[in-house]
């Protein structure tokens, strides 16, 4: 159950984050606006709040662990939202990342 709630909380953080840099992407380089920038920049929070969520306590091991997701997801945005087509060593960068994350994340440890 721990590991299904920590999941959980990656795929919405991931959510936030990727979706809040595209916004911000989309608001200054785009030039949609700034609007579509500061919304980028609220999700941008709303991330780092949904990652004090997590049951681990380890500010780094949860960062580090979001940088797998952020590259897998970051890919997968792309590919959703602005079409683009990851090659077989992008699956597979994003493929090690992801199982980076779930060692860093989901291994035994001993308690001391």
């Amino acid at each position: 159950m721990l590991i299904l709630r920590s999941a959980a909380l990656f795929v919405v953080a991931a959510l936030f984050e990727i979706g809040g840099a595209w916004l911000v992407w989309q608001g200054v380089r785009e030039h949609r606006g700034w609007l579509w920038a500061v919304g980028g920049v609220l999700a941008l929070g709303a991330y780092g709040f949904v990652a004090t969520f997590q049951p681990d306590a380890h500010f780094g091991r949860i960062l580090a662990a979001y940088g797998g997701i952020f590259v897998a997801g970051s890919l997968l945005w792309g590919v959703v939202a602005d079409g683009y087509r990851p090659d077989r060593w992008d699956v597979t960068g994003a493929l090690i990342c992801l199982a980076g994350m779930a060692v860093i994340m989901w291994a035994p440890r001993g308690g001391g």
